[in-house]
């Protein structure tokens, strides 16, 4: 069976060149499901969709959230469906399969009080402090997911530019403009880290293609460091570490351009979402929001009737 996984990721990375996160998590569903399969001595060539649904009852039964179970059967369909059509099998046992309904919730959001808070605590780390603030700045100032904030390339910053090229899920490429703070952070930064580059290469060390470079082996900041860094920034301004993450700030920005007036099909563009209904559940949190605001300021809300 892992010979049809191992088919079905390099697939998925030819032919819809599928972030490697994506790979990642259908790789750790599909296992788990492998697994199963193997201590009830089934095999992928020969499950039926009784099986499959023996398998996502006991997901259910471990405690499992609506959320994880419908996307471990997302996982399995497209497996199927590669099997279908690359002739492992004759047909689809998982097409008829219905997953659970994931429950619908509003995602978490920052005050614009709280990101000035987190972009004054950024500016004022010591030697990380240009790194940081352009880190943030570019965070808020674009709404770019986090894995296209860390592996922006050097090239796409030079020259004092107006937008970023950025490239998003399945490479498609999109334009996202830089406000005022966010162009001056990065060209403060830009200089410090090409001195840095600069020493590198006196000592033979070759330099680096990426906006911020990093020792490591991707050679540049990972995903996961700069989750921990956002939460030292957020402890640092006083803001529930909880509450951000670099999707809240990507959240951030598009309910408070949404707030602002901005158009909706503009956010669409600039969050590089597919469809604009994604992009449609921003209007919900400033609804959610507004209406908190009048129950606790408006002098009528708080009377008895």
């Amino acid at each position: 069976m892992s010979h049809w996984i191992q088919g079905f990721l390099e697939a998925q990375a030819a032919e819809l060149d599928a972030a490697t996160n994506t790979r990642l998590a259908y790789g750790r569903d599909l296992a788990n499901f492998s697994d199963w399969l193997e201590r009830k001595s089934l095999h992928f060539a020969t499950v039926t969709q009784d099986n499959i649904e023996g398998y996502l009852i006991e997901c259910d039964a471990e405690g499992l959230s609506a959320s994880t179970r419908a996307r471990r059967l997302s996982a399995i369909k497209q497996l199927f469906r590669f099997a279908f059509e690359e002739g492992l099998r004759d047909d689809n046992p998982a097409m008829q399969i219905k997953g659970p309904k994931k429950a619908k919730s509003l995602p978490k959001t920052l005050s614009v009080e709280e990101v000035e808070a987190l972009l004054a605590a950024a500016r004022d780390c010591g030697i990380a402090s240009l790194r940081n603030t352009c880190l943030m700045e570019l965070l808020y100032a674009t709404g770019m997911r986090v894995s296209e904030l860390v592996e922006l390339p050097v090239s796409a910053a030079r020259g004092d530019p107006r937008m970023l090229l950025v490239k998003g899920k399945g490479g498609k490429e999109r334009m996202v403009p830089l406000s005022p703070p966010a162009r001056d952070a990065l060209a403060a930064y830009i200089v410090e880290r090409d001195e840095k580059e600069t020493e590198k290469r006196y000592k033979g060390i070759p330099e680096s293609k990426f906006l911020f470079p990093s020792r490591g082996k991707l050679g540049h900041l990972t995903r996961h460091r700069f989750f921990g860094l956002i939460k030292e920034i957020a402890v640092k301004a006083g803001v529930s570490p909880e509450k951000v993450t670099p999707h809240t700030l990507r959240h951030a920005f598009a309910t408070h351009l949404l707030a602002g007036g901005a158009d909706l099909r503009a956010i669409q563009t600039m969050l590089g979402h597919a469809d604009v209904a994604t992009t449609e559940i921003y209007t919900h949190v400033l609804d959610e929001r507004l209406t908190e605001l009048v129950m606790n300021h408006h002098p009528l809300s708080n009377k008895k009737s």
